[in-house]
């Protein structure tokens, strides 16, 4: 049970940013034994592999700072993040006691949630780069990004609570969908 609520706070912190969730992870194996990933996920942990996704770490986190770049990286991102879920997920120890009983569970399991992160994610964007003229981007970033970084730590660490994360963080998407719904009719309606 705490394994797939890590597998699940892992995808949600990638449906935010699609490298953090792996790098901890990668990193946690190599340097703790806080996790141990299956041996098909060993490619992690690997020195490589790590270094490659702290580029696109440091990439991402550039580019998603920037207005108008930032919808463009949502929009490449949306196939990145949620395979970046899948993987996260799958990584975790009960994905693989899932594998043994419904192949590709686990896959199906984190690119969901990754994806709805990622679709709430890029959805709300616009409206804070609209709502602020571009300058609640770099904030707006910045804040996904330490919640990415919260959520897998917690994810880690503390299942539970990264369980209450993840309400929080789905009301908050829903009150902000709820919003840009909201001004979207606004400007639609006749002055």
């Amino acid at each position: 049970m705490l394994a797939a609520l890590t597998g699940l706070g892992l995808s949600a912190a990638a449906g935010l940013n699609a490298y953090i969730p792996l790098l901890v992870v990668g990193l946690l194996d190599r340097h703790t034994d806080l996790v141990r990933l299956p041996a098909e996920f060993g490619w992690l942990a690997d020195g490589r592999t790590l270094a490659l996704l702290a580029v696109l770490l440091a990439a991402e986190i550039v580019l998603d700072k920037i207005p108008a770049v930032d919808t463009v990286n949502d929009a490449i991102q949306t196939a990145i993040r949620p395979a970046s879920g899948g993987a996260a997920f799958a990584a975790t120890e009960a994905a693989a006691r899932l594998e043994e009983q419904t192949p590709w569970l686990g896959w199906i399991a984190g690119i969901a949630v990754a994806l709805l992160f990622h679709l709430a994610k890029a959805s709300v964007r616009p409206v804070v780069n609209a709502g602020t003229l571009g300058t609640g981007a770099p904030v707006a970033s910045t804040v996904e990004d330490a919640i990415s970084l919260g959520m897998s730590l917690l994810a880690v660490l503390a299942p539970l609570v990264a369980l209450a994360g993840l309400a929080v963080l789905a009301y908050a998407a829903y009150r902000l969908l709820r919003l840009r719904r909201r001004l979207r009719r606004r400007r639609a309606a006749p002055t």
